[in-house]
C-alpha cells in the first residue's frame, strides 16, 4: 500500500489544491455547517488545515477526529462560489473521505452495508425501483407510527423522506422524435434515482426537448453516474461506473448528454477529473464530460423554439448546490421560469444554501441535516409561494419532508416537470 505521510494511498488530497486556501475567512459565512456549529473545524478552511495537518504528519487520516469533520461537510461546494483562491473544495473532500474509508477500515456489519447500498441497490434499476415502492407503501401503511411506537425512531425519520407521490419507474421509449423543424439531438442520461422513483420526470424533460425541436434519445448502455459512490468515499466504484459510461455513450453521435439532476451533472463533469490518473481513460473522460449539459443549461443556450402555456401561481426557486456551486448554473432556470406566462417568481432567502440533502447527508447526518431543512422551510413558509421550484430529486424529497414537519402545503416540483405543465396548458 502506498503510503502519503498520514494517509493510506495516491487518493489522497492533492498537495497543490490544498495550498491554494490562504486562509481568508471569506468562505466561512458560506458554509452551513459553520453556521449551524460554530466550530471551525467544521468550516472549509477548518477542514483544509486538517488535511494539511495529515499531508505533515501531525495528525493521522484513521483518527476520530478527521473522520468526524469531514463526515460532517455537506460538500455542498458553495464555498468554492466565495473563494477568492479557486480553492477545488469538492475535489479535496471527496479524496479526503476516501482516506478515511481506507484508513479506518469498516468493521464487518459497516462494510456489508455499504456493499449491500454502493453495489446491489444503487448501481441496479430494478432493485432501487422495487425499494423506493417498498418505502412508499410502508410509509402509506403507517410503518412510521409502528416503529417510532416499538423505538425505531431513526427508521420512521427516514421514512419520512419518502415522497407523499407514489414513485414511477416505467421505462421510456428508446427515442423521442423532435416535433417541428428538427434543432439537434441529445442522449438523455436517466440516473439511478430518477429512474428507480422520478421516472415521470425523465419523461417531461424529453417532452420538453422534443416541443423544442430537439430528437431525444434513451439510450440502454448506461448505469449510475457514480455521484453517491463519489461523495461517500468509494472512488474505486466510482471509477468503475464512469468507465461504463463513457464506453457505452460517447459512441453516439449526439451534440450532449442531457442531465435534470443536479449531482449527476457534476458529477458526469468531473470524470476527467476522477479518471486523471488513468492513461487509458483520463483524455476519454474530458471528452465526454464535454459533452454534459444540465437540461436547463442546454435548453436556455439553444433557446425556446416555442412558448410555454400559461400557469397561474406563485412560485420560488431553490438552487440546488451541485448546479450552483458545482456547474455555476443559476441563471438558466430562472430565465426558463421568466418564459412561462402568469408565473409569477418570488425571492427566496438564502436560495443558494444547502437544504440538508446532500447525496446521503440527511441519512448519514440527520440531525444537522433535520436542522438545515428548517432553516430551508421556514424561508419558504416567509416567501409567500405556492411551490417551490428546483432541479435535483434529492433536494425534492428533502424539502418535501421539511415543510411537511412545518406543516406547511407547500408542493415541491422539478423544473422540468414544470416545463411540460405548461406545454400542456397551450
Amino acid at each position: 500500500m502506498i503510503r502519503r505521510r498520514g494517509f493510506p494511498n495516491a487518493d489522497a488530497p492533492l498537495p497543490e489544491l490544498i495550498s491554494r486556501c490562504v486562509h481568508c475567512g471569506l468562505c466561512l459565512p458560506t458554509c452551513p455547517t459553520f453556521a449551524e456549529l460554530g466550530v471551525e473545524m467544521d468550516s472549509p478552511r477548518g477542514r483544509i488545515r486538517l488535511m494539511k495537518n495529515v499531508w505533515d504528519g501531525r495528525l493521522d487520516a484513521d483518527s476520530a477526529a478527521f473522520a468526524d469533520h469531514m463526515a460532517k461537510c455537506l460538500d455542498c461546494r458553495a464555498c468554492e462560489t466565495a473563494c477568492p483562491s479557486g480553492v477545488s473544495f469538492g475535489k479535496l473532500m471527496e479524496a479526503a473521505r476516501s482516506q478515511v474509508l481506507a484508513a479506518r477500515r469498516p468493521n464487518l456489519a459497516e462494510a456489508l452495508l455499504r456493499r449491500a447500498a454502493f453495489r446491489g441497490l444503487i448501481t441496479s434499476p430494478a432493485r432501487l425501483a422495487l425499494f423506493a415502492r417498498f418505502g412508499y407503501l410502508s410509509k402509506r401503511l403507517g410503518a412510521r407510527t409502528i416503529l417510532r411506537a416499538i423505538g425505531m425512531k431513526r427508521l420512521a425519520e427516514l421514512l419520512d423522506l419518502v415522497p407523499e407521490k407514489a414513485p414511477t419507474s416505467a421505462a421510456l421509449p428508446a427515442r423521442f422524435a423532435a416535433i417541428g423543424t428538427k434543432r439537434g439531438t441529445v442522449a438523455l442520461f436517466t440516473g439511478c434515482v430518477m429512474r428507480a422513483a422520478f421516472a415521470d420526470t425523465n419523461a417531461a424533460t424529453a417532452r420538453v426537448l422534443a416541443r423544442n425541436g430537439i430528437e431525444v434519445l434513451v439510450p440502454a448502455t448506461q448505469t449510475c453516474c457514480g455521484a453517491l459512490h463519489a461523495h461517500a468515499g468509494e472512488r474505486g466504484g466510482a471509477r468503475e461506473l464512469a468507465k461504463r459510461n463513457i464506453s457505452g455513450l460517447e459512441p453516439l453521435a449526439v451534440d450532449a448528454f442531457i442531465v435534470n439532476a443536479a449531482g449527476c451533472g457534476a458529477n458526469l463533469k468531473e470524470y476527467g477529473w476522477l479518471l486523471k490518473d488513468d492513461q487509458e481513460w483520463a483524455e476519454r473522460g474530458e471528452r465526454f464530460s464535454a459533452r454534459v449539459k444540465d437540461a436547463s443549461e442546454y435548453l436556455a443556450a439553444v433557446g425556446l423554439a416555442e412558448r410555454p402555456g400559461p400557469v397561474r401561481a406563485t412560485a420560488a426557486y431553490d438552487d440546488p448546490c451541485h448546479l450552483i456551486h458545482g456547474q455555476k448554473i443559476s441563471a438558466q432556470p430562472r430565465a426558463l421560469l421568466a418564459a412561462i406566462p402568469e408565473l409569477r417568481l418570488v425571492p427566496l432567502a438564502e436560495a443558494d444554501w444547502c437544504c440538508g440533502s446532500a447525496g446521503t447527508y440527511n441519512v448519514t447526518q440527520p440531525e444537522l441535516a433535520a436542522r438545515l431543512g428548517h432553516r430551508k422551510a421556514q424561508h419558504i413558509v416567509r416567501s409567500g409561494a405556492e411551490m417551490v421550484v428546483t432541479a435535483n430529486p434529492g433536494c425534492q424529497m428533502q424539502i418535501e419532508a421539511a415543510l411537511r414537519r412545518e406543516g406547511a402545503r407547500v408542493p415541491v416540483v422539478h423544473l422540468m416537470d414544470l416545463l411540460d405543465r405548461a406545454y400542456a396548458s397551450r
